[in-house]
């Protein structure tokens, strides 16, 4: 004991013996004694070696690790040439908030890490031992002081750790982490110095769990990104072993701390042990066709066992652990739902009230909405507030602006834009849905639907509905003179019209529109076509409405306008938003997770791109297209909004059409010509979506082209390369199973075609989900812009309510659109959903840029990728100043910013992120 004491207050300590020999047996009084080299010698055999440091800071370190089972001999520095100290500076990402338990937890661990329960790591080499066939591996370390900073304050926090390894260890290639502590924690990266190679990196971005949680050690690989032909033999063993942890066994139900990603059909939107009305039919398989989703292996129904049950709303639905939102992400989406709950809360109660749902008075209603908020809309005065017994932070909110709505950009610039015909027209071009406007091709237009299910499907539209609008041209020589355009959602609606005609309070028609391109590049619609089913009681099936010559007509003609822009924002959201950019990625990325690396290349690349997705797909199966959710609750189709969803997955979809320059061509809207400059040329010109999106689809297929060549010089490597091909095929086979056999998958066997596929699925995570979403409120935040049900037919001469139409035309046209609940409904969530949260990522943007990948010939292409990202923003910009673009610049016309890269936080209608995160 004296002699103990004598050393740990020694300066004399160095001069007289610099090995220092474990005794622990003795008790933690006897810890250290002297001893000579000798001694130390027969020790190593047995002992971990670490560097010797000030002696107080090894002791403290010794003792943690002997209490963990492990010896350990102290090296004085300088006196074994074969060992190398390699230090990690270990980053880990602090939450800003923490619940009581949390908190408790978080002071547990700082104790308990005092006492031995640390956070261990050890290094992996990509070398193997020449003797033992096995990896080299480094002595454990514990991350130190961690009951010192994990109470503070700051965002991130840099731990240490040290590590002492053979001089012939070799480059780090992996750590290992072991967690010890009660609860998880987010590792940020890890940086290793003091290696004769220089330093190395690892981007981890993860949460590490609890070792009561997950035994096993989390494996993390360094940024040196390998091919797997090209994996060093020190790494193969944990580069399989962590891909079939991330496979999982397909069984079980799945913990929310789990990393496993699996399949599953969507056969969890409908809730039949809530009642029949609340059944939906499973999506995917052989009788209704559909991408697949992440599985969580939730028990079925008691009703019925093809169906899994639900888990509702606030409680969380399984992706694996680090897909979900961080912190910032999900306070800014929290925030969201607060504000569309109270604001749907109020018109909720009221209608529960008087049992009815309130139709807009005027167009000073929804005004009002604006200027004054909810409350004075709906006439509510303050005691009958305070008998309603509401929620405490309605009084809170009500008085600040939390309940009123912020005005859409479609009112700033001409708040009467919305009546106007150039402008309906213009939308299609340059709004939030300007990829289902197609060149007219033949005239009359053709239906694609079988005519033995459907019955006639014969057009119409005759040529005197348009001749008077061509200048003098005939219709044959409008078409060749690509002239003529349209919206033909025809086939999308009827199918379903008689299903969605008998709910009570939904009207539709199947539309299709038809435009006329002007000597100054804009499009005037000029007549508009209504079907429904033959044989559809009190209407004509068919009919065709023209561009007004008398009040009557006027409003005739505004009514067929709001029917087309309903059709128009069902597709828009069912099939071009969610199916084209949510649903159909998906396995794209559950693939990517289970058979690539995240040493992978390509792995790598398609990282940032992947990010949330999962994440708000499931918040999406969650509230929003779940029966009765928001979007059978907001739009026309109803109950069967994802059927729709699924015919046009069934009938339209194809990979090979959903790159930008393919869709252009499939729609008319653009003609091979090796002459332009992007190999395209727009047969209408002043196109804003199309014209900025092939700036972004070429930049991002440049940046493609030249990191796929990096790694793939011969072209033998793709088709030789096990993992990525795996991806692939799975992505097909399992993530789009049941359209596996389809013709026209591309195929995976040269750079150029992994190029095309990468550009592909990039594009849609990017540029094409932010155009079709962030303009969601911009343009549908003022209703009647944008309405996204109707609830009434347009009548004729021998209907009833034509005569109630003929008396107040004004209020017809008010009680055909959504109700008050349902447009404030509407407005709350897509005012969410048009929100950027603080934490976003956007094109060309990428965390920890320079660390990402070690391969600094691909930082160098990243960078100049970015640069190209910032003067295509710059470009923009320039457009939208151009006077002789009509359809993004003049009196009244919204600038087209929706492919602006770069955004701040809320609602902006420009930023392009890099993945589908919201």
């Amino acid at each position: 004991m004296a002699l103990s004491k004598q050393i740990l207050g020694s300066s004399l300590l160095e001069k007289r013996s610099p090995f220092l020999l474990s005794d622990y047996q003795n008790g933690p009084g006897q810890l250290w004694s002297l001893g000579t080299r000798k001694e130390a010698g027969r020790f190593s055999k047995s002992m971990s070696v670490i560097r010797s440091r000030p002696v107080v800071a090894a002791i403290s370190e010794r003792r943690n690790l002997i209490r963990e089972g492990m010896t350990v001999e102290a090296v004085a520095p300088g006196e074994n040439a074969a060992e190398l100290t390699v230090r990690a500076v270990v980053t880990v990402k602090n939450k800003h908030k923490e619940d009581l338990k949390e908190s408790m937890l978080k002071q547990l661990d700082a104790l308990t890490d005092r006492m031995g329960r640390n956070v261990v790591l050890e290094l992996v080499s990509t070398e193997v031992d020449p003797k033992t066939k096995i990896p080299k591996r480094s002595r454990p370390a514990i991350l130190r002081d961690w009951s010192k900073k994990s109470n503070l304050k700051t965002e991130r926090v840099n731990y240490t750790a040290e590590f002492s390894v053979d001089r012939d260890f070799g480059v780090p290639g992996a750590i290992t982490v072991i967690n010890k502590h009660q609860q998880e924690f987010f590792l940020e990266s890890i940086t290793l110095d003091g290696l004769p190679c220089g330093p190395v990196h690892f981007s981890c971005n993860s949460w590490v769990q609890s070792k009561r949680d997950h035994p096993g050690k989390r494996v993390f690989f360094s940024n040196q990104p390998y091919l797997p032909s090209e994996t060093p033999a020190g790494l193969k063993a944990l580069r399989g072993k962590e891909l079939r942890d991330l496979r999982g066994d397909g069984k079980g139900c799945r913990k929310l701390s789990d990393r496993i990603y699996d399949y599953a059909t969507y056969n969890d939107l409908g809730n039949p042990d809530r009642g029949s009305e609340f059944a939906r039919p499973t999506l995917g398989g052989e009788k209704i066709p559909y991408p697949r989703r992440c599985r969580t292996g939730r028990a079925p129904t008691e009703t019925d066992l093809q169906s899994e049950s639900r888990v509702e709303k606030p409680l969380p639905m399984y992706v694996p652990r680090d897909e979900q939102f961080e912190e910032s992400k999900k306070d800014a989406f929290s925030t969201g739902r607060l504000k569309a709950v109270l604001h749907n809360l109020l018109p909720s109660i009221m209608a529960s009230i008087s049992a009815k749902n309130h139709d807009f008075n005027g167009f000073s209603d929804i005004d009002s909405l604006y200027i004054e908020g909810l409350l004075l809309t709906l006439a509510m005065k303050d005691e009958m507030l305070n008998k309603m017994s509401l929620p405490q932070a309605v009084h809170k909110f009500r008085e600040g602006d939390i309940l009123k709505y912020k005005v859409p950009k479609i009112l700033s610039k001409d708040k009467f834009a919305w009546l106007r015909d150039d402008e309906f027209a213009r939308q299609a071009l340059a709004g939030v849905n300007p990829v289902s406007i197609e060149r007219l091709q033949s005239f009359p237009p053709v239906s694609k639907l079988d005519p033995e299910i459907y019955g006639p499907l014969d057009s119409a539209l005759k040529e005197e509905h348009i001749v008077g609008h061509l200048n003098g041209m005939t219709v044959q020589q409008a078409l060749e003179a690509n002239k003529l355009y349209i919206l033909d959602h025809h086939d999308a609606y009827l199918p379903f019209l008689d299903k969605i005609n008998a709910l009570d309070g939904r009207k539709a028609y199947a539309t299709r529109t038809i435009f006329v391109l002007s000597e100054l590049g804009t499009l005037k619609p000029i007549a508009i076509e209504l079907s429904l089913p033959p044989g559809s009681p009190g209407s004509r099936s068919k009919r065709v409405i023209t561009p007004p010559v008398d009040a009557t007509t006027t409003w005739m003609w505004q009514l067929a306008k709001a029917h087309v822009c309903a059709n128009d924002a069902g597709v828009h959201q069912l099939v071009n938003h969610w199916l084209r950019t949510h649903a159909s990625v998906e396995p794209f990325i559950l693939a990517a997770h289970r058979q690539m690396s995240a040493m992978h290349p390509i792995f790598k690349l398609l990282d940032p791109h992947m990010r949330y997705t999962m994440e708000i797909n499931a918040l999406a199966r969650q509230g929003l297209i779940n029966a009765d959710g928001v979007i059978e609750s907001c739009f026309t189709p109803g109950r069967y909004c994802m059927e729709i969803s699924a015919a046009a997955y069934k009938n339209f979809w194809r990979f090979d059409k959903e790159g930008l320059p393919a869709d252009l061509i499939r729609r008319g809207m653009a003609v091979p010509d090796a002459t332009a400059p992007y190999g395209l040329k727009l047969v209408l010109e002043d196109y804003p979506y199309a014209a900025d999106g092939l700036m972004i689809w070429t930049a991002i297929e440049n940046w493609v082209r030249k990191y796929v060549n990096r790694y793939y010089p011969d072209p033998s490597l793709v088709s030789s390369d096990q993992e990525l091909q795996a991806w692939y095929a799975e992505s097909i086979n399992v993530g789009h199973g049941d359209l596996r056999d389809a013709d026209w998958w591309p195929k995976l066997a040269t750079p150029e075609d992994l190029t095309s596929i990468l550009t592909t699925l990039i594009w849609l995570s990017s540029a094409q989900h932010a155009a079709l979403n962030f303009g969601q409120y911009p343009y549908g935040g003022y209703v009647p812009n944008r309405p996204p049900l109707m609830r009434r037919l347009i009548p004729d001469e021998n209907d009833p309510e034509y005569a109630v139409f003929l008396s107040d035309p004004h209020k017809y046209f008010l009680s055909a659109l959504p109700s008050l609940l349902q447009a404030t409904k509407y407005m709350a969530v897509v005012d969410t959903l048009s929100t950027h949260s603080p934490d976003e990522e956007y094109l060309g943007e990428r965390n920890h840029a320079s660390t990402w990948t070690g391969d600094a010939e691909v930082i160098e292409g990243f960078y100049e990728f970015s640069a190209e990202i910032g003067r295509i923003e710059k470009e923009i910009e320039r457009r939208n100043c151009n006077a002789q673009l009509r359809n993004r610049c003049g009196a009244g016309v919204l600038p087209y910013e929706l492919l602006v890269p770069t955004s701040g936080p809320g609602v902006t209608c420009k930023g392009v992120p890099n993945s589908v995160s919201i």
